[in-house]
């Protein structure tokens, strides 16, 4: 039996693909499978305007990993009736400005309808699925296993809009800061391998055994994380234990002042910058923690797009 991806891309096989090129002009036809064999070509086209816009050449490489949707696998639902490129880049959009769902510019479908899209990635996975799919393009387009042996974890605390619920908001007496902290663990390209969202007053040592855990569950190959002082203790002989992986702490020296380059934590530090680019992620607006998990994973496929779109076939 044909694996999801497999199973599109014999679809694919059946359709023409476009020619990779580094433009963003608009296109009279689609090749995704809402147009191919769902109802989507029945809504206007749309010109691509806005900087956070797929290229042809990033909707080259990203089309392939796009999960298969359920009605066309016969799992029951409707045919899509809306692009699922106008959907991706209605998405990005909100991610990439930080705007309101209901601020959806009108050359995009309504507000609702990507919302609904959005939700229902989130609920069945299939945004870590398509975000795993790019990630272990990535790697094999730099010559690495799609399975990482090594990874960097750390965290970040931001603050909290209004519309985050007392239960899952917390302060960080550390950072002096009353909202979310955002749990990562990377690979030594800086992608992201898991994330875990929670409250800012949880520590580091409490959120890094279950976000290790999620990841060695996930990743067989993985055997070392590195890691600064805030996971010292009983967490490195605990992972050793349990999962056979060496967390190695790298703290900074006593001697040094001002900022200094840390070995391989640098590399974790890059990655939240890179999601710092969002604006939607600048603080935490979401209700739900899950959805803020959502918005990461969603703002790093971008990155990723970007960096397929650049490198040849």
């Amino acid at each position: 039996m044909l694996k999801p991806y497999e199973y599109q891309e014999a679809l694919l096989s059946q359709c023409s693909v476009p020619v990779a090129v580094e433009s963003n002009a608009g296109s009279r036809s689609c090749e995704c499978l809402a147009h191919v064999y769902g109802n989507a070509a029945d809504q206007p086209e749309r010109v691509r305007r806005y900087p956070s816009d797929m290229t042809d050449a990033e909707w080259a490489r990203v089309r392939a990993a796009l999960p298969v949707p359920g009605w066309l696998e016969g799992r029951g639902g409707q045919p899509e009736g809306y692009c699922h490129r106008q959907m991706i880049d209605a998405i990005r959009y909100l991610v990439d400005n930080g705007i309101k769902w209901r601020a959806m510019p009108v050359d995009f479908p309504a507000w609702k309808r990507v919302y609904a899209f959005y939700r229902r990635w989130r609920d069945q996975g299939l945004i870590a699925e398509f975000h795993d799919r790019l990630r272990g393009a990535v790697r094999r387009a730099a010559g690495r296993d799609p399975q990482p042996s090594a990874g960097v974890i750390d965290a970040q605390s931001v603050k909290a809009a209004a519309t985050v619920p007392a239960a899952t908001r917390g302060f960080d007496g550390g950072k002096k800061i009353n909202g979310r902290k955002r749990h990562i663990v990377v690979d030594t390209l800086g992608l992201l391998l898991a994330v875990m969202v929670t409250a800012a007053s949880v520590t580091d040592r409490e959120a890094g055994r279950e976000l290790l855990g999620r990841a060695r569950a996930r990743y067989f190959r993985l055997a070392r994380v590195w890691a600064d002082g805030g996971y010292t203790g009983p967490l490195v002989d605990l992972v050793a234990t349990l999962w056979r992986i060496a967390l190695t702490v790298v703290k900074r020296s006593d001697d040094t002042s001002g900022f200094v380059v840390l070995p391989k934590r640098w590399l974790v530090e890059r990655t939240f910058g890179w999601l710092m680019r969002s604006r939607r992620l600048a603080r935490d607006y979401e209700r739900r923690t899950d959805t803020s998990e959502a918005m990461i994973l969603w703002s790093m496929t971008m990155v990723m797009s970007r960096r397929l779109a650049k490198w040849p076939g």
